[in-house]
């Protein structure tokens, strides 16, 4: 029996570090991807069967392109979602890096009661000129290239285990990347420093889309995502929409708008529902909101992970 293929960006991603933390690495196949666009086209076209998408930040809040694309791009329904935490690092040649890098139980952008920053860097990180990041990355990490790399220019790449793979192959000790200790093993580069986002407790959103349903070994906190499009002569239709969920005291941990790409000023709203699409409060809510007019599309009824208790419990893998 073939083992299912997974699709994501990689080698050397958060993605591929959180699906592999996820769903271990022995019961599927994975298949790297340089673009976030090629991961979602090779299930859709059928070469995967499922396929690893970021969807939220801490910092940056919703990953809006990745959404678009599961509304507008793709038919695929979420399967599992979890959560992981982020550590974004600084990465250069190895031979550089005993001169220039600073210690790794350091927090670089932790403050004094001064409100000085505590890192002093290399001198050496002056004569940096450029920075391979890839745009979700970057937008984590601004305060820090702005106060330690304001001379250096950014330059940005599909994913960050393609920036790591870069400033390995161009050889340069003046270009750094931004990315995972993973990718810095991998291409066995040096890290400069560690733990560089804005945010110390940074963690990312991970949804797992595919056609066939999959089966974990460990039950998870169910959720439905829908998008909820509202009629465009019924005003009021979002608050009754939302009032559906309220007194039946069903929680939404999400809710957006997006465009609906058809007229300047519709919308869609983007909730995520915590609880089974199937259960009696939530269909009930549905058949509420439909009746006044809007439009429902469930994206997925999925089970939800959060890497902290696993943790706690000590189980690296959920399959």
């Amino acid at each position: 029996m073939r083992k299912k293929r997974i699709a994501m960006l990689g080698p050397g991603t958060f993605s591929e570090e959180s699906v592999h933390h996820f769903l271990g690495t022995t019961d599927y196949e994975y298949v790297p991807f340089k673009l976030i666009s090629d991961v979602f086209l090779a299930t859709a076209s059928g070469e995967t069967d499922y396929s690893v998408i970021p969807i939220e930040n801490t910092i940056e809040g919703s990953v809006t392109l990745h959404i678009d694309w599961l509304v507008h791009e793709v038919d695929l329904p979420m399967r599992a979602e979890w959560v992981y935490p982020i550590d974004m690092n600084l990465i250069g040649l190895p031979s550089i890096t005993a001169e220039a890098s600073v210690s790794s139980n350091e927090t670089p952008l932790e403050r004094l009661e001064s409100g000085e920053l505590k890192l002093v860097p290399p001198a050496s990180w002056s004569k940096i000129t450029k920075v391979f990041s890839h745009t979700v990355a970057l937008a984590q990490c601004r305060r820090f290239l702005r106060t330690y790399l304001p001379q250096a220019e950014i330059e940005l790449m599909g994913s960050n285990g393609e920036s790591v793979r870069l400033v390995r192959e161009l050889g340069d000790p003046n270009v750094v990347a931004i990315g995972t200790m993973n990718a810095a093993g991998m291409y066995e580069m040096g890290v400069l420093a560690s733990q560089i986002q804005d945010n110390p407790d940074n963690s990312t959103r991970f949804i797992l889309i595919g056609r066939d349903e999959i089966e974990f070994a460990s039950a998870g906190k169910m959720k439905t995502t829908i998008l909820v499009t509202p009629p465009d002569d019924y005003p009021g239709a979002l608050h009754q929409a939302l009032s559906a969920f309220a007194w039946r005291r069903i929680n939404l941990s999400r809710l957006e708008s997006r465009p609906t790409k058809r007229k300047l000023g519709k919308y869609y709203f983007y909730m995520d529902v915590e609880g089974s699409k199937d259960s009696v409060l939530v269909r009930a809510a549905f058949e509420e909101i439909e009746a006044i007019g809007c439009q429902v599309r469930v994206l997925g009824c999925y089970p939800s992970y959060n890497y902290e208790v696993q943790r706690h419990e000590g189980n690296s893998s959920l399959s």
